[in-house]
């Protein structure tokens, strides 16, 4: 897959899958290479500015990614991924409070469904889901199908001002526990 000048490997968790960012950087050609799970996606060779940015994007919703490479000292470099214009641990902070993400088995097979709490859209294995929302007496219920199952987000008051709203999975109407991301 790749020669031996990897010097930066990111994950990145987006509602549509988690994508590996893998950068080359040639310290002696210039060369700038970025992988996404595995597959270049950006190259530009002979460049004679070490320093400097690329810009690509990741994900089925292009989101826009960016590599800094900045000078420490010498031939010494410091790489740092964007997404969206901010740091990843800004942008890994801020999805942990627009998202949920829940991991289980459905039938045997791992499966990642993810709600965006501000649009209520909801992400299968990478795929937006056609969803259908109704208004219950302690919230709301979002149902959607997966694979003969019969599948429902439950966003309820947690009845506390600081915790606000609480959302449950409920897959063929067990609740599956919720691991956020």
């Amino acid at each position: 897959m790749m020669a031996g000048d990897v010097v930066g490997i990111w994950e990145v968790a987006l509602s549509d899958g988690v994508y590996r960012v893998e950068f080359e950087h040639g310290t002696t050609t210039g060369k700038r290479v970025v992988w996404i799970n595995g597959q270049e996606v950006l190259r530009r060779d002979w460049m004679f500015k070490l320093v400097g940015k690329e810009t690509f994007t990741v994900g089925g919703m292009e989101t826009k990614a960016t590599v800094n490479i900045e000078a420490v000292s010498g031939f010494t470099y410091e790489y740092t991924l964007e997404i969206d214009g901010k740091s990843l641990q800004k942008f890994i902070d801020n999805r942990s409070k627009v998202t949920k993400t829940w991991v289980m088995q459905v039938d045997g097979v791992d499966c990642r469904i993810v709600l965006e709490k501000d649009t209520m859209d909801i992400w299968f294995n990478g795929q937006k889901m056609e969803t259908e929302g109704e208004f219950v007496d302690d919230g709301t219920e979002t149902h959607f199908t997966v694979a003969d199952h019969e599948c429902c987000i439950k966003a309820l008051s947690s009845g506390k001002k600081r915790a606000g709203i609480v959302h449950y999975l409920m897959v063929d109407g067990e609740a599956v526990p919720g691991w956020t991301d």
